[in-house]
């Protein structure tokens, strides 16, 4: 018969094996930059964006600068029709005039951002929350889309409004914060030359500030578990050219596409792994950087072994 004896012994056992596998791969990680992008069921699930915060807060304890940038469509969404303001979609992006703009801009670097710093600092950390305003961040354009008509094959513009994408972005801000004991938390809100203040999607943020950052590791935390091959299961590694026949055999679709698309772009631009990773899963981030197998799809310049 076991005893509690033997039950602790057990416990001491399993702490002190999963300890061992996670050191090597915390040494790896020990001075790097990891750009976490936050967002979807996670976000709004109390217990998960409690261990998300604690997750970060690991990162920072074991010697690794995390960097987390997050989104706030659902959020956006609800304060619009509470204020009554009509709001629509091109190619899956919010078209933004100046009343939208604005109430993006509250919510996003508002609310959002003090309720993901109040979470960090609830499990022990630091964190500060800004805005790619702050400090010159982040220079934004306005984002062009081009839709060809299927009748005419003429090509239209697409006005999207105050949504914008980052032209340039200025690391010095996040530079003093990460050396310091402090987790930077960034609303996707850029600013243009002239001032206009412009809506960034929150994955193509996080891509150009870990671009930026040198970082080693982007993490896109999703809703779904990663990329999937035609059978339903995990393709737990990827490359540009094995991603390239995917799309073409449609095993990757419809939203999926640009998401691989814009990772292949981050890696291109030298960060090491972009990690599309299901945020819904405990733990995720600790999971994915300290066990041997990761719990996303890991996109690379060429798959590796470990």
């Amino acid at each position: 018969m076991a005893t509690d004896g033997d039950a602790a012994q057990t416990t001491r056992d399993d702490i002190a094996h999963v300890l061992a596998e996670a050191l090597p791969f915390m040494q790896r990680y020990a001075g790097e930059t990891v750009v976490i992008k936050y967002g979807g069921h996670a976000m709004g699930d109390r217990t998960l964006s409690r261990q998300f915060a604690s997750d970060v807060v690991q990162l920072k304890l074991c010697g690794i600068n995390p960097i987390v940038v997050h989104g706030g469509g659902p959020q956006i969404g609800r304060m619009l029709e509470r204020l009554q303001i009509q709001s629509r979609f091109e190619d899956g992006l919010r078209v933004t005039d100046q009343a939208t703009v604005e109430v993006v801009e509250m919510v996003l670097a508002g609310s959002i951002n003090k309720g993901v710093v109040a979470d960090i600092q609830a499990v022990g950390g630091k964190a500060v929350g800004i805005s790619g305003k702050d400090g010159s961040l982040c220079l934004a354009r306005k984002l062009e889309r081009i839709r060809r008509d299927p009748d005419s094959n003429i090509e239209m513009a697409i006005d999207l409004g105050f949504v914008g994408e980052p032209d340039r972005i200025d690391p010095g801000l996040l530079e003093t914060i990460i050396h310091s004991d402090a987790i930077p938390v960034i609303a996707p809100i850029g600013v243009s030359r002239t001032g206009e203040t412009y809506n960034i999607n929150a994955d193509t943020f996080a891509g150009a500030i870990a671009v930026a950052m040198k970082a080693k590791r982007l993490m896109l935390l999703t809703d779904v578990a990663g990329v999937l091959d035609q059978d339903g299961e995990l393709v737990s590694e990827l490359d540009p050219a094995s991603i390239d026949e995917l799309v073409a055999s449609q095993t990757i679709s419809g939203g999926m596409i640009p998401k691989v698309e814009s990772c292949v772009g981050v890696v291109k631009g030298g960060v090491e792994g972009v990690i599309i990773l299901d945020g819904r899963v405990p733990h995720c981030v600790l999971l994915e950087l300290f066990t041997p197998h990761g719990v996303g799809t890991r996109i690379s310049e060429r798959r590796q072994d470990t």
